[in-house]
């Protein structure tokens, strides 16, 4: 929908349609408000509707019980599947099928990047964050020469160069957008260091992709409430907001146009992935063609838990519908239980990575299914404007407010166990999440991805017949132009490589 104009008469309508809903408490200082001051109140209300927040908020607090006795169980066999021990023959032709998609032109990919790498130590979008590879590239640098490499494989298998194309929407938060726009198009970040800042701008605008094939959009935002239920405001011309979790990715998909891009485009099969794992292999033909195989609305990838103890969510049936339930929320005995099949092996094993394929009638069809997202309460310390007392409140002692967040899998409950797939990857191969700064002993950091990337290039020029020996203990950074997941590397065997990169 087109924003409204700033006209007395929309203002007099907004102001009407917030009293309704109990929240014309937003307008307490607006006449004291200069006109641009007023304007941005204007233009920042219309992105809320106050009716959905107050409605998202009862849910929130009074969420729809379970009836009955909670059954969990695994998923069903007929919908799993493990690249660890599918047959070759049957891994070959989901490639295949994935690979003639992308060469229709019928894939779409989007990437949530909403997160800042502050617990990185760095004030910029996470996908602009070095990890210090041979080459300097960033993830945002990384993952764009995926799909480039996937669409040459499937312009190589298809024969027409036009049509494989893979667009890729990437969904940013309020935060990140202009950074990462700015960093997309090849300008320097203030937040960056002078290094990286360098090593940009030796790059290509967009990372060699078309311009006219990456969309940035922004997820959205809902108000900050007081455990009353009233808007909090910030200041006085704005009301105190935070993002709506990556569940919000439903939203923005209808209120960014990015639905209609890919209905012009022609598309049919999305994949849906976190910017902060490395490994992600974009656009995975494999996946692609493994879900497109079973015809299912959505379908997920995870991988195997590494120990009973690992704090993961995971996928699974719950009265007889798929599901994610937390680590917290099973008992040590469940936890630990075994596969009847496969002794050591654990019987609840399919851990949540949040990569994801939707069908695009799936996302297309889901209306109002967007505002009934289950959204989570977190009760938080928010600064805000006190009206009451008009004054500014800046240090908040103890929790004084609720944000709501919505989850991307909460609605993996409304679809029957046949309209749902899960597909295990090995690990090592395809997730290393960066979260934690470098630190002693420090898990999911820079040096653990970096090492990842390295590990599997090494991995990768072995099995293709190549000795490593570039006095890299480390290992073997293979670009994604080289090689999109171990191929195409023949042209090594029986040599030595002395070179950090290839």
């Amino acid at each position: 929908m087109a924003p409204l104009e700033f006209t007395p008469e929309n203002v007099a309508a907004q102001k009407a349609q917030y009293e309704s809903a109990g929240q014309g408490h937003v307008f307490t200082f607006y006449d004291s408000l200069s006109e641009s001051e007023q304007k941005e109140l204007f233009q920042q209300l219309q992105k809320i509707d106050p009716v959905r927040v107050n409605g998202l908020r009862e849910l929130a607090l009074n969420p729809p019980k379970d009836v009955g006795e909670t059954v969990v169980e695994p998923l069903p066999e007929s919908a799993t599947a493990s690249i660890l021990d599918s047959k070759p023959e049957d891994i070959q032709r989901w490639y295949d099928l994935g690979l003639e998609l992308i060469g229709k032109g019928e894939v779409a990919v989007i990437l949530m990047a909403g997160g800042q790498g502050t617990r990185l130590g760095s004030k910029a979008p996470k996908g602009c964050f070095n990890i210090q590879l041979p080459s300097k590239k960033s993830l945002f640098q990384i993952q764009a020469e995926r799909i480039l490499k996937v669409q040459e494989l499937a312009a190589k298998k298809a024969g027409d160069p036009s049509k494989s194309i893979v667009p890729w929407y990437v969904m940013t938060s309020g935060p990140t957008r202009g950074p990462t726009e700015k960093f997309f198009k090849k300008e320097s970040l203030d937040e960056l260091v002078a290094e990286d800042n360098q090593a940009r701008s030796a790059g290509k605008p967009y990372f060699g992709l078309d311009p006219a094939n990456v969309k940035i959009f922004e997820q959205g935002v809902l108000p900050c409430i007081t455990f009353d239920g009233k808007f909090m405001l910030a200041s006085k011309g704005k009301v105190a907001v935070a993002p709506d979790g990556n569940g919000g990715i439903y939203k923005a998909l209808q209120d960014e146009g990015v639905l209609d891009d890919m209905r012009r485009r022609g598309i049919k099969h999305i994949h849906a992935y976190c910017v902060d794992n490395c490994l992600a292999k974009v656009a995975d033909p494999v996946f692609i063609g493994f879900s497109a195989e079973k015809n299912v609305k959505i379908a997920t990838k995870v991988v195997r838990k590494r120990n009973a103890t690992e704090s993961v969510g995971l996928i699974i049936s719950k009265n007889g519908r798929p599901d994610v339930v937390e680590y917290s929320e099973i008992d040590a005995a469940t936890a630990e239980a075994q596969d009847a099949k496969q002794p050591g092996v654990l019987k609840f094993r399919a851990a949540n990575i949040v990569n994801h394929y939707y069908s695009f009638a799936y996302l297309d069809g889901m209306g109002d299914g967007v505002n009934k997202l289950p959204p989570h309460v977190a009760k938080k310390k928010i600064p805000y404007y006190d009206v009451e007392k008009n004054e500014d409140v800046s240090k908040v002692t103890t929790p004084n407010g609720i944000k709501l967040e919505q989850f991307v899998f909460d609605n993996f409950k409304w679809l029957e166990l046949s309209e749902f797939a899960c597909f295990e990857v090995k690990r090592e191969e395809e997730f290393s999440p960066l979260k934690n700064a470098d630190a002693p002993d420090a898990e999911d950091c820079p040096t653990t991805s970096r090492q990842h990337i390295k590990d599997q290039g090494k991995r990768w020029a072995e099995a293709a017949g190549a000795t490593v020996k570039n006095g890299d203990a480390e290992g073997l950074e293979v670009s994604p132009l080289t090689s999109y997941a171990g191929e195409g590397l023949e042209g090594w065997s029986g040599k030595e490589i002395t070179v950090p990169t290839i």
